[in-house]
C-alpha cells in the first residue's frame, strides 16, 4: 500500500518532462532569433565576416558564465536559420527535439523532404545523438522512400498504414558477419546485439523471446525471434533466412501465425503478424507468392553492411523523375 504516493511521483516526473521541454523549446528558440539576427545584418551588408568572432568575444566578455556561444556555434546558428527560413512548415518540428539532433540533421541532410522525415522521426523514437547519426548513415530516409513492402492484402487490410512499422529492408553492420553465414550466426547476432536491432526495427517493439516454443498436438516448434508491438498491439513472429526468399517459406510462418493467434495471443490484441527475413528476394515471387496468402505476413530483406548512400540516392531521384512524367 502507498497510500496513493505514486500518484505524487508520477505528477513529479510528468512535471520534470514538460518542463525540460519547454526549457528545450526556448533553447532551440533563442539559436534561431540570434542566427536569424546574424543572418540578416550580413545580407544587409552591416555585419562582415569577421563581426561574428568578434561577437562571441564580445559574449565571453561581457557574460563569462555563458557556454556554447563560440564563434563557430555562432556560425551553425545562422546556418541552422538558413536551412529553415525558406520552409515554415518545419519550423515547429525543430522545437521539439534537441539542438544536438537538430545539428545533425540540419548539416547532414540535404533536400526538405529529408529534413522534415529525419525530424519527425527523431521525435517519434526518441533517438540519441548517436542512434539519429546511426540511421542517417544507414541511409533511413532513402530506403524508407524506395522500399515497396510486399505485404499480403490481409495485413494491408488489418493496418493500411505499416510503412511506420515495418520496413522493406533492414540494416544489420553492426553484427560485423561475414557473407557466408548461416540463420543461427544471424539469430545469436541480432539476440546479442538486441538494442541496436530494436533501433532498425523501432522503438516500439518488445522482445518477447528466441526460439519460442509453440506445441501443437504432440509437437514442438519453435519461433527464431517472437516480440510485440506497442503500436499495433499484436505479436509479430521474424523468421530467419539467410538465402534467397522462396514461395515455400511463407507456409511455415503461416503455421506459426495460426498456433499464435489460437493459443498465445489475447483476447483484446489484434492478429499476429508475420515477417519473413531473408537475405535475397525476387519481389516479383514475393508478390505471387503473397497473393493469396490468408495470413498477415511480409517479407522483407536484410544486409549486413551499409548501403551505398549514393546509389540509393540515385535511385530515389529516378523515382521521383519517373513519378512527374507520370503525373
Amino acid at each position: 500500500m502507498d497510500n496513493g504516493f505514486s500518484e505524487i511521483t508520477s505528477l513529479i516526473k510528468q512535471t520534470r518532462i514538460n518542463t525540460l521541454k519547454i526549457v528545450n523549446s526556448e533553447l532551440i528558440n533563442l539559436y534561431w532569433n540570434i542566427g536569424q539576427h546574424i543572418y540578416l545584418k550580413i545580407e544587409q551588408s552591416n555585419w562582415g565576416q569577421s563581426i561574428v568572432k568578434e561577437l562571441a568575444e564580445h559574449i565571453q566578455n561581457t557574460e563569462p558564465y555563458l557556454r556554447g556561444f563560440s564563434d563557430k556555434n555562432l556560425w551553425r546558428m545562422k546556418q541552422f536559420y538558413e536551412a529553415y527560413k525558406d520552409f515554415p512548415k518545419l519550423s515547429p518540428l525543430v522545437r521539439e527535439i534537441s539542438w544536438t539532433n537538430n545539428l545533425l540533421i540540419f548539416t547532414r541532410t540535404k533536400t526538405e523532404e529529408e529534413k522534415e522525415f529525419y525530424l519527425k522521426i527523431c521525435k517519434q523514437e526518441s533517438y540519441s545523438k548517436r542512434e539519429l547519426d546511426r540511421q542517417i548513415s544507414a541511409s533511413l530516409f532513402e530506403r524508407t522512400m524506395i522500399g515497396n513492402s510486399k505485404i499480403s492484402t490481409v495485413l494491408r487490410e488489418i493496418d493500411s498504414d505499416l510503412t511506420n512499422s515495418f520496413k522493406d529492408n533492414y540494416v544489420f553492420e553492426f553484427l560485423n558477419l561475414p557473407e557466408s553465414h548461416n540463420e543461427s550466426d544471424l539469430q545469436r547476432g541480432l539476440v546479442k546485439q538486441m538494442k541496436n536491432f530494436i533501433l532498425e526495427l523501432g522503438k516500439d517493439f518488445l522482445f518477447i523471446d528466441q526460439e519460442y516454443k509453440l506445441q501443437v498436438g504432440n509437437s514442438d516448434f519453435y519461433i527464431d525471434l517472437l516480440f510485440y508491438h506497442r503500436g499495433l498491439q499484436c505479436l509479430v513472429a521474424f523468421e530467419l533466412k539467410t538465402d534467397k526468399f522462396k514461395p515455400e517459406h511463407l507456409g511455415q510462418l503461416n503455421f506459426y501465425l495460426e498456433a499464435l493467434d489460437r493459443d498465445v495471443k489475447k483476447q483484446n490484441e489484434n492478429p499476429s503478424i508475420g515477417v519473413l527475413l531473408c537475405k535475397d528476394k525476387d519481389n516479383e515471387v514475393v508478390e505471387y507468392a503473397l497473393s493469396r496468402s490468408l495470413s498477415p505476413t511480409l517479407v522483407s530483406e536484410y544486409k549486413t553492411q551499409l548501403p551505398d548512400k549514393k546509389l540509393l540516392q540515385k535511385k530515389l531521384h529516378e523515382i521521383f523523375e519517373k513519378r512527374i512524367e507520370n503525373e
